[in-house]
């Protein structure tokens, strides 16, 4: 997949898919898919940096990061990223967007969207909208209604919900696939591996929707292999902290299996399912010996 967003426009007719897919999730794939299946021509998705997200994301916590978000669009098959800075779009009109950016700048021949999609300033223009101004110009509109699992409308609303709850699972299910992680490995206090348990280090970013504190089955993807493992995230209440350290949450990941220095690298961590809340140990014997059984369960479940 290539960004195209700082280059000149295309030659031959596009398919793109228009969202801001802040969790891309069922939903979001199926706005996706429709451009994906018009073979005839390359697909673009359309959608924002992380720098200035939409004003009605500013004050949410995001699902998973920008780097993600690209990880799993190229791995969906989209040929073409076109992610501009939105101060450099807030302000069109929807008859603006439509020329500038769907004829001039992507030559699109074919548009996919939300049926809640909004765009425009202010987000005044919505899908009808949208479909009003690409007839006349040949553009062909798929406007894509709310996809739902087991009764529940998929949103990343709904998606948060569960995570924050520990719900992961069912959090999976919504997104279409394990909620996963990139994150560079950083040193810790080495406390596991004292313990014959040696875990890697990751701090969750700031602004990012913090899975219930707890153990969690998980998946880990290191030096080219797969991983089982066990993920704690939490505030680590039984390790104690050095004067002016603050508690903030870390994901501590026991690779089973697996040997080797991951200090420094960029680490894929997928959340499979919960096992567990974090809890206080009156020491490190009796956190070793529930180790042992979370690594168990981890393995049989």
């Amino acid at each position: 997949m290539t960004d195209i967003t700082a280059n000149g426009a295309f030659s031959r007719k596009t398919a793109v898919a228009l969202g801001f897919f802040d969790g891309l999730h069922l939903g979001h794939i199926e706005v996706i898919r429709q451009a994906l299946m018009k073979t005839e021509y390359p697909s673009v998705v359309f959608t924002f940096n992380e720098n200035t997200p939409l004003p009605k994301f500013r004050t949410e916590e995001k699902i998973i990061t920008h780097d993600m978000k690209l990880f799993l669009l190229d791995r969906a098959g989209v040929d073409h990223i076109y992610a501009p800075d939105f101060n450099d779009v807030k302000n069109m009109t929807a008859e603006q967007f439509v020329s500038e950016i769907l004829v001039k700048k992507l030559n699109a021949g074919f548009v996919s969207c939300g049926y809640d999609f909004r765009f425009a300033k202010g987000g005044q223009a919505d899908a009808d909208a949208l479909r009003r101004l690409c007839q006349p110009l040949g553009i062909e509109v798929c406007v894509v209604p709310a996809v739902r699992i087991n009764g529940e409308t998929v949103s990343s609303t709904l998606i948060r919900k569960l995570i924050k709850s520990g719900e992961i699972e069912k959090a999976n299910e919504l997104l279409g696939y394990e909620l996963t992680y990139s994150l560079e490995v950083v040193h810790g206090k080495k406390n596991g591996r004292k313990m014959g348990f040696p875990t890697i280090n990751q701090l969750i970013p700031d602004g990012m929707a913090v899975p219930k504190f707890g153990v969690y089955k998980s998946i880990t993807f290191a030096e080219g292999k797969e991983y089982p493992s066990v993920t704690n995230i939490g505030v680590r209440p039984t390790v104690t902290l050095e004067k002016g350290e603050i508690r903030r949450p870390v994901m501590e990941t026991h690779i089973i299996g697996f040997e080797g220095d991951l200090y420094g690298k960029t680490v894929l961590v997928s959340l499979c399912g919960y096992m567990r809340e974090e809890r206080k140990f009156s020491g490190f014997d009796e956190l070793k010996e529930q180790l042992s059984k979370d690594k168990e369960t981890a393995v049989r479940k």
